[in-house]
């Protein structure tokens, strides 16, 4: 194939003869937001995932989004068109870790952020996603202990919100965790009146000199409706793209030039096709854990 059109007239054609849905995460290049059905945050993906129609979904993210959907949608096939999109956080907690701190502190209910293995997950009371990981938090009764997974940050940033003393673990996000305040200053000096949007992944350090702390899905919101020409975006810069798609007279400026998730770059529009073509890589998850799991990813859809 000579060019990105062919790519995109195959791909188009595929997706209709075998009725998938293209579900890409904001973190994703440029081209893939572009051919989905579909971009939008962890949450809005999950939801999205649960109501596709048709018989396949192909899943621009990483690997445990992917899981996410096909537990949502355990008669689709779900594709992953690259099998190496994993996702560092999601690996820094086991199941058999989770076991264990579940029986150094019995009775405390599991809040499992979306970024954990479907397995972790099925050993969750309720998950959460950046977006609404401060409602969730609030809706466990006063008097339960609560254990936080696998992200001590937003763990934190849960913990200032709410006033409720969390369990934590030792887990972060390698992208958002090297942010630097100073970076983000060095910015301001040359754009005094950018607004700082961060992500709660974001150490505590830089979320308390942020305008905004937001979901890729909250910063799209805040940045439409907002007043001020730049924006200064303390996430993956993936985000950027759709950021100038909807607001093409604002200006945008990444925290720090590292801010890449080499895991949600490695999609392209070869990929996508050669996944619908072969339909390769498929996503399966064992029934017992579907069920286990959904439970918890359904505890969070139904909190507003």
């Amino acid at each position: 194939m000579n060019s990105n059109i062919e790519i995109i007239d195959s791909i188009i054609d595929l997706k209709a003869e075998k009725e998938a849905i293209i579900l890409a995460h904001n973190y994703q290049i440029g081209e893939v937001q572009d051919i989905a059905d579909f971009v939008g945050d962890s949450l809005q993906l999950s939801i999205k995932a649960s109501r596709a129609h048709g018989q396949m979904i192909v899943f621009c993210g990483v690997h445990f989004m992917a899981e996410t959907a096909k537990i949502l949608s355990p008669d689709k096939k779900v594709l992953l068109p690259d099998k190496n999109s994993g996702c560092p956080m999601a690996d820094m907690i086991t199941a058999s870790q989770l076991r264990k701190l579940k029986d150094e502190h019995p009775g405390a209910v599991v809040v499992c952020y979306v970024n954990t293995t479907a397995r972790v997950k099925a050993l969750s009371d309720i998950c959460c996603t950046s977006s609404n990981a401060v409602n969730v938090v609030r809706s466990i009764p006063e008097n339960r202990e609560i254990i936080f997974i696998p992200d001590k940050y937003l763990g934190d940033y849960v913990q200032r919100q709410t006033g409720r003393k969390l369990i934590l673990w030792n887990g972060y996000c390698p992208v958002h965790a090297m942010i630097d305040v100073r970076d983000i200053l060095e910015i301001k000096k040359e754009h005094p009146n950018a607004a700082v949007l961060v992500h709660p992944e974001c150490t505590p350090e830089v979320i308390d000199i942020a305008d905004k702390v937001a979901s890729t899905g909250g910063m799209l919101k805040y940045v439409k409706a907002s007043s001020k020409k730049d924006f200064i975006v303390g996430t993956e810069i993936g985000i950027i793209h759709r950021m100038k798609r909807q607001n093409p007279h604002k200006n945008f400026y990444p925290a720090s030039g590292r801010t890449i998730c080499p895991n949600m770059k490695l999609i392209n529009l070869e990929k996508i096709f050669w996944s619908l073509e072969d339909e390769v890589y498929e996503v399966k998850v064992p029934t017992d854990i579907i069920e286990k799991a959904r439970a918890a990813i359904d505890r969070m859809i139904a909190i507003k």
